[in-house]
């Protein structure tokens, strides 16, 4: 659709440069464009919002998602400066804001995964929640609580808005603050489940993430590979995760989430800890 919507505005091998996909979040869309043709922004947004028809704003990603509260730097180039609006996903409603707090659609796949494999009952920490997705989608599904923990006020504080947007007061627990602090506070042998989506810090966090899941617990280890062949990287996941974890484990499952730069893959291994 990008390109389709730049056909007369960009000369072919333009076109060829410009990543074919976009990020488009309710009536938002997010675009990024190569240095190549960075003096062409204005236009290229401008046809983006008159091609989108649903689309209100269009901004470009100045930055990479970075920092603790992992945010970006985004330019609007056309419509509204606004980077708060509505986003559905499997039957749940969120207020989303594309600026502020971490979100990404393209999780959505593996958002619906997790979902599916929480069991009835659970207790699930997620301890880098963002605005409280995966938490939310949970326990839309499942008669389960996830305590959702997130270090960026602004996340947290959407996080709370969206569990009274799907009426899971009770049943998802935000809280604000360092996952490692709140942990060691609050959440020792508490989970029954753990996600760890920060993947360029898991092995940092590995321990934190041990100590709040029970003996037995599954944690979902999430994590950025290097593989010259995209069908080694599954396998390159998993022997990082047994050399880097301090306790005995189970490998259950591992997958490309996605990739995020050439030959460079966000991965997962789903691993039962015994303690």
């Amino acid at each position: 659709m990008l390109k389709k919507a730049l056909e007369g505005v960009l000369t072919t091998e333009e076109n060829n440069e410009l990543i074919s996909a976009f990020d488009q979040i309710g009536n938002i869309i997010i675009v990024r464009i190569p240095e190549s043709i960075i003096s062409k922004k204005k236009i290229i947004g401008e046809a983006l919002l008159n091609q989108v028809k649903i689309a209100k704003s269009v901004f470009y990603q100045a930055s990479a998602v970075e920092g603790d509260f992992r945010t970006r730097d985004l330019e609007i180039l056309a419509g509204e400066d606004n980077t708060e609006t509505e986003y559905k996903e499997f039957g749940c409603k969120f207020t989303v804001d594309v600026k502020n707090a971490f979100f990404s659609p393209r999780l959505s796949t593996e958002r619906e995964r997790i979902a599916n494999l929480i069991q009835n009952n659970e207790v699930v920490t997620n301890m880098f929640a963002g605005i409280g997705m995966f938490s939310i989608m949970a326990t839309k599904k499942k008669k389960c609580t996830v305590y959702s923990l997130d270090i960026n006020p602004v996340a947290s504080k959407l996080c709370e808005t969206n569990i009274g947007l799907n009426k899971l007061a009770g049943k998802v627990i935000s809280i604000n603050g360092d996952a490692t602090e709140i942990i060691n506070k609050q959440l020792i042998n508490k989970s029954d489940r753990t996600l760890m989506l920060l993947p360029e810090r898991s092995d940092e966090f590995l321990e934190s993430a041990i100590n709040t899941t029970k003996n037995g617990g599954i944690i979902h280890y999430y994590s950025h590979i290097h593989a010259d062949k995209k069908s080694e990287a599954g396998k390159l996941s998993e022997e990082h995760y047994l050399q880097t974890t301090p306790v005995q484990s189970e490998i259950l499952f591992s997958k490309i989430v996605r990739a995020v730069g050439p030959r460079y893959y966000q991965t997962v291994v789903d691993v039962k800890i015994f303690k």
